[in-house]
């Protein structure tokens, strides 16, 4: 039997946790909005629509990245930090984490809308709708950072996060097309058992 409601409690948790001395509280709330306004938007739609626990359980996940990068900022997550000076690497690279789940979680949520909505009836175009819809949503927050940092100056440079990479948008679009793309390949069977049980 279905009890999603067990992952509430937890994205509290998780959510409070990261609040207990972030490193900046504007960064803190730039990070975690996308997850609470997620939270409201599954709660709000969760009477015309449920989504498996398999789905639920990685949007959790996601919420849990989001948790760490506000509390931290992305450029400063001590795991990656550590990386960083143990693969002799030029930038803390936690902010590709969250970009792979930006596309792989995405993925995974317009599959599952897509094949109980029955929203595309020519089953070849499925997935390269797929990853179009979570490149195109990577995008639309790569134009929300640029909007943030321009309308908030420094105090958005932590929001933006390149560390002075010049190529991190490209890039972080890059890391969430092979977040969707891995999704399709790799859970698409676990998915459609989930979703039959359903």
């Amino acid at each position: 039997m279905k009890q999603p409601q067990i992952f509430i409690p937890l994205f509290f948790i998780g959510l409070i946790l990261s609040a207990i001395n972030p490193k900046e509280y504007f960064t803190w709330f730039l990070e975690v909005s996308p997850a609470i306004i997620g939270l409201l938007i599954l709660v709000f739609t969760y009477k015309k629509f449920q989504f498996t626990n398999f789905t639920y359980f990685f949007i959790l996940i996601h919420c849990y990245i989001l948790f760490l990068g506000g509390h931290y900022t992305y450029a400063e997550v001590p795991l990656f930090d550590w990386i960083k000076e143990a693969f002799d690497q030029s930038r803390n690279n936690y902010d590709k984490v969250g970009h792979f789940a930006q596309g792989f979680i995405p993925a995974m949520i317009v599959r599952e809308l897509f094949i109980r909505k029955k929203v595309i009836s020519n089953q070849s175009y499925f997935n390269f709708i797929i990853v179009s819809v979570c490149l195109a949503i990577s995008a639309a927050y790569e134009w929300l950072e640029w909007g943030v940092s321009l309308c908030t100056g420094d105090g958005g440079d932590a929001f933006l996060g390149t560390q002075g990479y010049v190529w991190d948008t490209q890039s972080d679009m890059l890391y969430a097309t092979i977040g969707a793309i891995c999704m399709l390949i790799f859970f698409r069977k676990k998915h459609d058992k989930a979703i039959q049980i359903q």
